[in-house]
């Protein structure tokens, strides 16, 4: 299920014309972009990677001038080339020694003033930071691009950027970097009417840099909706961009994308978010996401992603790989909400974020069904494209049975529409006044419509609230289970992406048929809850610089707040909806104890996932093997903050995990912790029970054993492990399911 709010740039970017390409001649036809895998680099201080490239292409296509192949190289992480390739050619390329795989370029999908403070992080001197290390951070954002002259983006202030930064700006036309947006790249293709440029022409990269690390700016709002200071999670952190999305088909390459990792790992930024998604499930070997982020977490860096907006339904989660960082989205007790007043004096609450004020006038009512005359009755009440009759809708108000098409009774004539969502649980901009109501509330004034002669409404301008039920996770954020790995718990945490207030780009309208033009605005979506995370992981990297991209997963995993089923719509999927809990970002500076996970282990896990010779190449982009006792391995023995096992859902089952933890609480090494088990109607027994340890960074290892009957068929069973000295608390989720 998909709701227009959860589409971030899809329902906020309409304003851009679609660009056709001119068809290639006939030769070409038959060509599509491929991404030419040939893993790591060699060592060899001769080896000149464009110059090999070129020659492989000469050679399998038989051309000299391969100008109009080559899409691309990468030289500066790991090796490798896109091209426009025939399939016999893409055969002949995959069958070479040197080439680890071939595999097309697909296209993603991109997927935010209160939220931070709703968190813990507070602004200014309330919140413990270390500026001069803050300073020297650098978030790599891969994304649509920047609107480098945001007040967020601003270089006033900041010192020369980090001395370990090996980055360029390469913005393009008209593109001026500085000491706050240090470095900008882009990888999209020359299109009509847009200029080959890092700037933002969706507003979407805007939106999610400055959650992340966009500067503090006071008397931030909406037309005066959520007025206040925005900011990201570390306001004197550096910014690198890294442009792969296309401005024309809002669509990322994958070709691209890993064309940004190879950039972003060798420019040596210190975390990237990446709030994009495929719309399918895929194997690693054809997912560029993980291909990138699985070389990011080998240099040390850590790659937050979206969940996907594709909830609530189960398995729709995009984000797999367990050294992907998988964010789901939730709310904050902000919202704002739009009331409708009925002509009975009756008052329906409603959502949108309408900064349009008609001033109470009442409208006369009109259903969609009753406004068409040329469609059949369902595609009328949903007021689809065609179906209204502009001299019944002009001038009144009209009622849609969804949110998709409100547009449609705007270009009709409407003076504002209601609108219906069965989930109505964030708010969206729109080009006129709207209110969408839950099913029941939509119910009602349909069945004021319909029983009263002359009915009429007023649409009001939206009101902010600060007493909405939070966190809950939003009903479009991806649910898992884990589609592809069954023993790895997705997502793995949530964070606010709901009704988000940040940077935009005023290029692009903020909504559908809209002719404002703003610098700021409110967009929901994992790919705002994302850049949530990217900065706590980046704040807690200030206090920990040396820490791995595994112990700081670990840190926000183990210290969320807890949640429960009651905090999902789908009370069912419970941690399938919200992982580990809500990020927590004060607690997770001091977690007590970090699950771990380096490159070895990630192998041994892919070596138990049936990842061997070429295959595990694809991977890890190295001459890596799998010894015999590795393929024994299980796959849900990775040494992963939380717990997940699928199992048989008609008898007893008994499944155990095997973790290791290491001390990391400053100013206590020597410390025991207990563990303990709440909240299941399972069995666990954790052994041992205690764990003494009397150093910084030592390690001790335990194995959990979960055993019981059989969950029924699509349910899942789930526990929590807490383990503690008496001051922390390290909890982690024990999910079965069948």
């Amino acid at each position: 299920m998909a709701t227009a709010v959860s589409y971030c740039l899809l329902s906020c970017i309409f304003a851009l014309l679609v660009v056709s390409f001119a068809s290639a001649g006939k030769d070409d036809q038959d060509k599509q972009v491929y991404i030419v895998y040939m893993g790591a680099l060699p060592s060899r201080v001769d080896y000149m990677p464009m110059s090999h490239h070129t020659s492989i292409l000469q050679d399998v296509t038989g051309e000299s001038s391969i100008q109009d192949r080559l899409v691309r190289n990468y030289k500066r992480s790991f090796n490798g080339f896109a091209a426009r390739l025939t399939e016999s050619e893409r055969e002949i390329l995959a069958s070479m020694d040197e080439v680890v795989s071939v595999f097309p370029s697909k296209n993603l999908n991109l997927q935010t003033t209160t939220s931070w403070n709703f968190m813990g992080l507070k602004e200014g001197k309330r919140t413990k930071r270390n500026p001069l290390i803050e300073s020297d951070t650098i978030i790599g954002v891969i994304d649509s691009g920047i609107y480098p002259e945001s007040d967020s983006f601003s270089g006033k202030g900041f010192g020369p950027p980090p001395k370990k930064w090996k980055g360029v700006c390469k913005g393009g036309t008209n593109f001026t970097c500085n000491n706050k947006l240090i470095g900008a790249r882009y990888y999209t293709p020359k299109l009509e009417g847009f200029p080959e440029s890092a700037r933002d022409n969706t507003g979407h990269g805007s939106h999610t840099a400055s959650i992340a690390a966009g500067n503090a700016v006071k008397h931030v709002s909406f037309y005066g909706l959520g007025n206040g200071t925005v900011r990201g999670g570390v306001p004197a952190a550096r910014i690198a961009v890294y442009k792969v999305c296309d401005p024309g088909v809002i669509r990322c390459t994958s070709d691209g994308i890993l064309a940004a990792f190879d950039d972003a790992i060798a420019d040596k930024v210190d975390i990237i978010t990446v709030s994009l998604g495929a719309d399918a499930v895929g194997t690693f070997e054809e997912d560029t996401l993980a291909i990138g982020a699985f070389h990011a977490m080998a240099k040390g860096i850590l790659t937050v992603n979206g969940a996907g907006n594709n909830g609530p339904e189960r398995r729709t989660i995009v984000s797999m790989a367990p050294w992907l960082f998988t964010v789901a989205a939730s709310n904050m007790n902000r919202a704002f909400i739009t009331k409708v007043v009925l002509g009975n004096g009756k008052t329906i609450v409603g959502r949108s974020v309408n900064s349009f004020d008609l001033n109470g006038k009442k409208y006369p009512l009109v259903y969609g069904k009753s406004a068409s005359s040329r469609c059949d009755a369902s595609s009328a009440g949903f007021c689809s494209p065609g179906c209204l009759d502009s001299k019944r809708v002009k001038g009144k108000i009209v009622l849609c049975d969804t949110q998709r098409n409100p547009g449609e009774a705007q270009a009709m004539g409407a003076v504002a529409s209601i609108v219906r969502n069965p989930y109505e649980d964030a708010a969206s901009v729109f080009s006129f006044p709207v209110s969408v109501l839950s099913e029941d509330d939509y119910n009602i004034v349909l069945s004021y419509v319909n029983s009263t002669k002359n009915p009429k409404a007023a649409v009001l301008k939206s009101e902010t609230i600060f007493n909405q039920k939070a966190p809950v996770v939003a009903s479009y954020s991806s649910r898992g289970p884990n589609p592809l790995i069954h023993d790895i718990l997705k997502p793995d945490i949530t964070a606010p992406g709901s009704e988000i207030l940040a940077a935009y780009s005023p290029y692009v309208p903020p909504s559908e048929s809209d002719t404002r033009h703003v610098k700021y605005t409110v967009i929901s979506g994992t790919s705002m809850s994302c850049p949530h995370v990217a900065g706590v992981a980046a704040y807690i990297k200030t206090f920990h610089p040396l820490w791995s991209p595994s112990m700081i997963q670990s840190a926000i995993m183990t210290t969320a707040w807890p949640m429960n089923a009651s905090t999902s719509p789908s009370n069912e999927l419970a941690e399938f909806a919200y992982g580990a809990g809500h990020v927590d970002p004060i607690a997770a500076i001091h977690p007590g104890l970090v699950y771990e996970a380096n490159k070895s282990e990630h192998i041994t896990f892919l070596c138990g996932f049936n990842y061997t010779g070429k295959k595990l190449r694809l991977i890890s982009g190295d001459s890596s093997s799998c010894t015999k006792e590795q393929t024994k391995s299980l796959t849900r023995n990775l040494n992963y903050p939380s717990m997940s096992a699928q199992v048989s859902g008609t008898k007893p089952f008994k499944v155990t995990f095997r973790r290791t933890v290491t001390v990391t609480n400053v100013g206590r090494p020597n410390a025991t912790y207990k563990a303990k088990v709440v909240g299941s109607k399972l069995k666990v027994k954790v052994v041992p029970a205690v764990l003494s340890l009397k150093s910084l960074y030592e390690k001790k290892s335990f194995t959990v054993t979960v055993s019981g009957a059989g969950p029924k068929a699509e349910n899942l069973v789930s526990a929590q492990l807490i383990w503690s000295d008496g001051v922390h608390f390290v909890r982690s989720p024990i999910v079965v399911y069948a």
